[in-house]
């Protein structure tokens, strides 16, 4: 990932520097569960214990081996004495490698959870700041009925916290380790090692494993993380359809001094949002490589590995990096609730038509010639630009089946929001029984 998308957290997880600490660390693991079954002896464990790889060393090695495992073992075992020999004993490389992947991938999956929860925080505030602001529904992009703008965030945080939920299983799903030997019968390196190794560096045993850990776990994490990105581009997209220009409702916030063209002044972009949905793309094609990668020949071949590469920090670090553009901009969403209401004015009172043809079967009159006087009304508010709900006033049928009283209250619009309070409280956005 390039470094304008690349958060400092998240960047030294998927480092070099990391990824070979942690092959390090997995290896004096193993060194250490050895030691424990008596096999190397006390006085070499101590000495092993502060081994580090040389990392410049390493990459000369590499030159010639062109295997990046044994040229890091070397950098180690050649600077050292006989002790060296105990490393890696019983083990193939993609215990090592498997194992201290699992482990990166459980450390970025922690950041994406924080940012996850800082999504979710800032995205409750607003629904419950916003719960009773009038917006107008649209359905094709063309008004349906009111709601509220709260009824709209509450519906995007309880999304956030399915895509949590996801998030936590597919983290679990990664956190284990393999040390069973190169196809894993562990013939050359007990279960009891194994268990031993997973343990102090905290991951659960894959039970049964081939030469590596299964790239169905992979495939569950990066589908999840392209299921998140998914759903932070269906907000984006929302956040940069209302900030168009007829309809202002919203605008992502837009700093002092920033330009949004280099030829047009005026001009105030939803280029976060746009950054969002441009992303969510990328993490989207990186789960279909992880998909791929769950078939290899037997019980191993490495033509998932090169793809991993890329696609295991890039996805992490792409959503690492949405996610908190997705929290900038709800923080300091702009909310043009004047400009909501507005809008719903601006159908001229169209939105009641369902309810006013309802009502006229109510007081008695049949449904085809009820829906005949709603839509003579509405076709000719569409047609001149006259209100509905004028023109139904002012028609005599319409008058003759609904009296004063009861048609104007059909133009509440508090009618289509008297139920907001019963979802905030369903989802736990606000405590039963309490109306804010």
């Amino acid at each position: 990932m390039i470094d304008r998308y690349s958060r400092p957290a998240m960047k030294r997880v998927w480092s070099d520097e990391n990824k070979y600490e942690k092959w390090l660390q997995v290896e004096l693991a193993v060194a250490e569960a050895w030691a424990e079954a008596g096999v190397i002896p006390a006085e070499d464990i101590t000495l092993l214990r502060p081994v580090k790889y040389n990392h410049q060393r390493m990459m000369e090695i590499f030159e010639t081996t062109r295997h990046d495992v044994t040229a890091f073992l070397t950098s180690i075992t050649e600077g050292i004495g006989a002790e060296g020999r105990w490393l890696h004993l019983g083990m193939t490389s993609s215990d090592m490698l498997d194992t201290a992947q699992s482990l990166q991938m459980v450390e970025a999956g922690d950041l994406l959870r924080q940012d996850l929860e800082e999504a979710i925080a800032a995205v409750e505030k607003q629904a419950v700041a916003y719960k009773d602001t009038i917006m107008m529904g649209r359905t094709h992009g063309v008004h349906a009925e009111p709601m509220t703008f709260g009824l709209k965030m509450a519906l995007w945080w309880e999304e956030l916290r399915r895509q949590q939920a996801r998030l936590q299983e597919a983290v679990e799903s990664i956190r284990v380790g393999k040390i069973s030997g190169a196809v894993g019968t562990h013939a050359t390196i007990p279960p009891s090692v194994e268990e031993k190794v997973c343990q102090r560096l905290g991951l659960e045993v894959a039970p049964v494993s081939n030469q590596i850990i299964q790239r169905d776990r992979y495939a569950h994490f990066i589908t999840t993380l392209a299921l998140i990105a998914a759903s932070l581009e269906k907000f984006a997209t929302e956040i940069r359809s209302l900030q168009r220009t007829e309809l202002h409702e919203l605008e992502e916030p837009f700093g002092q001094g920033q330009t949004g063209s280099s030829s047009m002044p005026h001009k105030r972009n939803p280029e976060l949002a746009e950054r969002i949905c441009g992303l969510a793309r990328l993490i989207r094609g990186h789960s279909v490589t992880a998909l791929e990668n769950v078939a290899l020949w037997g019980e191993r071949d490495i033509s998932h590995s090169s793809a991993e590469r890329i696609i295991l920090p890039d996805s992490c670090l792409a959503l690492d990096y949405i996610l908190s553009i997705f929290t900038r901009i709800v923080k300091d969403l702009r909310v043009n609730a004047d400009r909501m209401w507005a809008n719903v004015e601006s159908s001229r009172g169209l939105v009641f038509s369902q309810r006013a043809l309802l009502a006229l079967v109510d007081h008695g009159l049949g449904r085809e010639a009820a829906y005949k006087v709603v839509q003579r009304n509405a076709m000719r508010s569409w047609d001149t630009g006259e209100d509905f709900r004028d023109l139904l006033r002012a028609d005599p049928e319409a008058r003759e089946w609904l009296p004063e009283p009861d048609l104007e209250e059909l133009f509440d619009y508090r009618y289509y929001t008297r139920y907001v309070d019963d979802t905030f409280q369903r989802i736990g956005l606000l405590p039963a029984g309490v109306s804010a």
